[in-house]
Parts: structure tokens; C-alpha cells; sequence
């Protein structure tokens, strides 16, 4: 940026050598720098020379008059401000407001005033300088933007291999995102646990763009860790509650739906935390299931505070759940119409092909021609058969050199511990450890997960399976469940494991037994499988993943075991 007062190059184009003569010595005596032109064509030819500040241009010339003169230079100058006062004798209106059209910034009338001619100079001179500034400012921002834009795609490139690092492109899961932003203030995780059930998560951060999203990492990172350990969803819920809590600024917070879709139960596991309802579709009945919010979103309260209760609905293979973000209702068309719950609720009515209503909602949003406000995603998860999905083998770095081989370990769980704590990820992790057990990870979950289940549930609570009957009931054994676990003051459940060698490879024989009033053993073996029926498979999934599964003392201790070979 030049100094305030520094001297102007200023080019003076007039066909008149007296005039010309005149103006060069007035401009001269104010500092400034000459240079000068005796028509158009000489005028336009020094500037692109000289590159002079400012042109004093007379409007009739000789071979080209001022008016294209001054067109041809402001083309020449392009972005930088050149202030063109225009030297005329002309006094009518239209003549005037010609040379303002042709590009000129003032006009001076003949003869001249010396005193007006310095001040127009300056003030153009003001112009020009205040032009430059902001010019440069401009050129600052466009810089700082692509800085901005580099540093958001290098973010986004990592959280989206964050976010979408689980299992999104399962066969029975379809999705929409779209970003009103760079970054989805939506957050669509989707992961295995070892025992091969699926946890799907659509959350939604307060408004949009990267602040919507700085909590997206912390809370993928929660979500894709205890579920690869093995944490339900009560556990995942408490730690990306505290988590959030704790990190996000005190008006942000993140609405979210949570599931645990089950394959080996058929049913699913929901909460819902200030999320749109979600639904459940039957593909027997074609009703609808609405998963409504039933509590706040996840950052709002303190861990003592906060509700990890969850609802389980039965399912049947084919039935799916669809969620959605409030950026589907809250699209908006040109009348300022919302596309809305009814609309919604209109598209399931009409829709009589499940699997036609992921794209039927699409078109719908399609045909509304709306204008999203917020990001918009929308989630269908379906039930299929567990042979139709292969989750994915965990992967452990270590030899396995240093492995133990030959020990044994028990522990017996109380009230206190049953009412809070899930100890299968603790188990699982423990015998992990061992080498050769590591390739039957989803078995040996499965199996730890009925086992435990059946002495918490129905030896120590003593709840009755056959609840589970039909989807009512299933609902009503779920609610025993809660309600009973809150208040339970005494009862245990013991779990033994034993790790021995075997030839090359090993055994683990594990033992669970419970305070419960056990079970007709004999009745219950006899039952058949039934792949339609809401309970009584937990039994028969243990005999299928295990080896040698046994019962006794009145089925309140039950043994399974699992073998291995030396890996090559």
C-alpha cells in the first residue's frame, strides 16, 4: 500500500495543446507526474504503457473521442479502481450523465478551477486507495477460505473413515445422508458385537457444519469400542452420555436413536433420546411400531441423572426398522410448507412393498421439491437370517507366543454387581487372551451371553421365558425384567472358567451357576427348535455353538465346552 501522500502518475488527454499545456502545469505544481495525450487512441495506448492512477480525459477528441477512450481503459484496468475525471464544456444533463456512463468517475467544467481540480484529485486519489484496500482484504478472505476448505476436507476425509469404519454396507442396511454443510451434523454408525447382534446409531448434533460435528469423533470412538468388546446398549449409552457431558459446550447436545438388532433372538433392543419417532415395520401384519423419543438427548444431564432404560420389540426375518433425522420433516418447499409427519405417515400408508419404501420416501422427497434446513439422513435396517450376514473376524497383531495355556479363574456376581454391571466384555476379553480361542470369538460369546442371561433372568429374577409368547408379552417380560433387577437385594451368579491343554491345542470348559429355583431340565431338551417362536432358543443355541453343554442341580448350573487346535 502506498504512503497517504505519495505523488500520482496522472495521464492528462486533451486535444487542445494550450489546454493540455494548462493542466500539466497546474498537476505538476500539486507533485503529481505527467504524462500526456493528444486524442483517444494516444490516451488508451499511454495507459497501457504507463499504467498511470488517474486520467483527466477530455470528451471530444479527434481519431477516438473520450467517451471510448474511457471504456477501452476501465477494460484495461479490470479489478483496480482507475478514476477517470472527464474535462468538458458540456453543461446539458444527458451530455454529463454519458461521460459517467462511459466509465467516468467526475466531470470538471471549462475553464478550470485549480482549487476544485486538486480537490477532485485527492478525492479520487481516496477512492482509488480505499478501492485497493478493499481489494486486498478480499484477496485475504479467498486465501483464508481455501485454507479453511483444505483444512475441513483433510477433517472430514479422517472422520468419515471414522464414522463409517463399521459395517454401513451390511446387506440389510440402506441409508440416505445428505449434508446441508461440508460436515454432517447427522451421525450414522453401524457395528458387530462378538456375538454377531448389530448396534446402529443415527445421531443428530445441535446445528450443522463442523460445530455439529466435533462431537462425532468422541462419540464414534465410544460406539465402536464397547460395541466391538461387547457392551450392550445400556453400558454404550451411560459412557457417550458422560463422555459428551463432559466435552461439549452447554447448548450442544446430540439427539440419538440406539439399537441392538438381535438375529439369533429376533428382536430388537431401542432407545430413543429426542430423536423423530423411528418405526417398526411387521411384514406379517403390516402394522407399524412407532419408537418413540422417551428421553432427552445424549449431554443434557450428568451421569447421576441420566436414563439408560430401553425397550425390546420381537421381530420376524424381513421385518425392518426405519429412522429418520428431523431434516426429513423439516424440509421445506417454495411456500414455506414443511414436508411434515403427515406426509410421511402418507408414503407408509400407501406403500404395500417393504422393500419399495426406502425408495418411495426418497421420491416422496424428491416430488415435494423441497429446500433442506438442517442435514437429512434416514435409515432402514431389516432382520435377516444370521447365515445371511458374516460379521467380521476380530484381528489380534500378537503371536500368541505368550499366551496362557493351563488356568483357571471364578467369580460369583451379587445383587449390587447384577443390578450395573455387564461382566461378559470383561469375560470375553479375558479369554481372549488366549490364542487359539480368538478364531471362535462370536461362538464363545453367544454361548457366555445365553448362558448369563438365563441365570440372571431366569434363575436369580425368575422370570418366565414363556411370556415371550407374543409380541405383548414380550414387551410385558421386558418391563418384569427392569422392574425386578432395580430391586434386587440378594441372589448371585457364579461363572467358572477353566483353561486346560489338549494335545496340541486346548479346552475351556465353562460353568454357570445361579441362585435361581432351576428348571425342568428333561422338558425343556425335549423341546423342539422353532425358528418363529419369541422364546426357548437360548438352550438350543448353546447346544449348536458349544460342545458337551450339560445341565444339573435342577438346571441352576449349566457346562459347555470349546475346543481348539494348534494354529499353524
Amino acid at each position: 500500500m502506498q504512503s497517504l501522500f505519495e505523488p500520482l502518475t496522472i495521464l492528462i488527454a486533451e486535444d487542445s495543446a494550450a489546454d493540455r499545456m494548462l493542466l500539466s502545469t497546474i498537476v505538476r505544481r500539486q507533485g503529481h507526474e505527467v504524462l500526456t495525450a493528444a486524442n483517444g487512441a494516444e490516451a488508451v495506448d499511454a495507459f497501457r504503457q504507463q499504467r498511470p492512477q488517474l486520467v483527466l480525459m477530455d470528451a471530444m477528441m479527434p481519431v477516438m473521442d473520450g467517451f471510448e477512450a474511457a471504456r477501452q481503459i476501465k477494460v484495461l484496468a479490470g479489478e483496480t479502481l482507475v478514476p477517470i475525471i472527464f474535462l468538458t464544456s458540456l453543461t446539458e444533463s444527458e451530455a454529463l450523465a454519458r461521460c459517467l456512463e462511459a466509465g467516468g468517475d467526475d466531470f470538471l467544467a471549462k475553464p478550470y478551477n485549480q482549487v476544485i481540480l486538486a480537490a477532485k484529485i485527492k478525492a479520487m486519489d481516496r477512492l482509488r486507495r480505499l478501492q485497493a484496500t478493499v481489494l486486498q482484504q478480499r484477496d485475504q478472505i479467498v486465501r483464508h477460505h481455501h485454507y479453511l476448505l483444505n483444512e475441513q476436507r483433510v477433517a472430514k476425509a479422517v472422520f468419515d473413515k471414522v464414522a463409517h469404519s463399521g459395517c454401513l454396507n451390511a446387506p440389510n442396511i440402506r441409508y440416505l445422508q445428505s449434508p446441508y454443510a461440508l460436515f454432517n451434523g447427522d451421525l450414522l454408525l453401524a457395528a458387530f458385537t462378538p456375538a454377531g447382534d448389530m448396534h446402529v446409531l443415527l445421531g443428530d448434533f445441535t446445528g450443522h457444519g463442523l460445530p455439529a460435528a466435533v462431537g462425532a469423533m468422541p462419540l464414534a470412538e465410544v460406539f465402536y469400542g464397547m460395541t466391538a468388546k461387547g457392551y450392550g446398549l445400556s453400558e454404550t449409552l451411560r459412557e457417550m452420555n458422560a463422555k459428551l457431558k463432559r466435552i461439549l459446550p452447554v447448548d450442544m447436545f446430540c439427539c440419538a436413536t440406539l439399537l441392538c438388532l438381535s438375529f439369533q433372538r429376533r428382536s430388537v433392543e431401542v432407545w430413543n433420546g429426542g430423536m423423530p419417532d423411528g418405526y417398526l415395520h411387521s411384514i406379517a401384519s403390516g402394522e407399524r411400531t412407532a419408537l418413540k423419543a422417551r428421553h432427552l438427548p445424549l449431554g443434557v444431564l450428568n451421569p447421576q441423572s441420566f436414563d439408560d432404560r430401553t425397550e425390546v420389540f420381537p421381530m420376524a426375518v424381513g421385518d425392518r426398522v426405519f429412522l429418520l433425522s428431523d431434516g426429513v420433516i423439516d424440509t421445506c418447499d417454495a411456500n414455506e410448507q414443511l414436508f411434515g409427519v403427515e406426509r410421511l405417515q402418507q408414503v407408509f400408508a400407501a406403500n404395500h412393498q417393504p422393500d419399495e419404501l426406502f425408495e418411495k420416501i426418497e421420491q416422496a422427497l424428491r416430488d415435494f421439491r423441497g429446500e433442506a434446513r438442517d442435514d437429512v439422513s434416514m435409515v432402514e435396517v431389516s432382520l435377516l437370517d444370521a447365515a445371511q450376514l458374516s460379521p467380521p473376524a476380530l484381528v489380534y497383531s500378537d503371536s500368541g507366543q505368550s499366551c496362557p495355556l493351563d488356568w483357571s479363574v471364578s467369580f460369583e456376581f451379587r445383587a449390587a454387581t447384577l443390578r450395573r454391571f455387564n461382566p461378559l466384555p470383561y469375560l470375553l476379553q479375558l479369554l481372549l487372551e488366549v490364542h487359539g480361542l480368538r478364531a471362535q470369538s462370536g461362538a464363545l460369546y453367544s454361548v457366555l451371553a445365553e448362558l448369563y442371561s438365563n441365570a440372571l433372568e431366569h434363575g436369580v429374577l425368575g422370570l418366565d421365558s414363556a411370556l415371550k409368547r407374543d409380541a405383548a408379552g414380550f414387551t410385558r417380560y421386558y418391563q418384569q425384567r427392569k422392574t425386578r433387577l432395580d430391586d434386587l437385594q440378594d441372589g448371585f451368579v457364579r461363572v467358572h472358567l477353566q483353561v486346560v491343554p489338549r494335545g496340541e491345542g486346548g479346552c475351556l470348559t465353562v460353568r454357570v451357576e445361579d441362585s435361581g429355583k432351576g428348571f425342568d431340565v428333561a422338558r425343556v431338551m425335549e423341546q423342539p427348535v422353532d425358528g418363529v417362536r419369541l422364546s426357548g432358543r437360548g438352550v438350543s443355541l448353546i447346544r449348536q455353538l458349544g460342545h458337551n453343554a450339560s445341565w444339573s442341580d435342577e438346571g441352576r448350573s449349566a457346562r459347555v465346552e470349546f475346543f481348539w487346535e494348534a494354529l499353524a
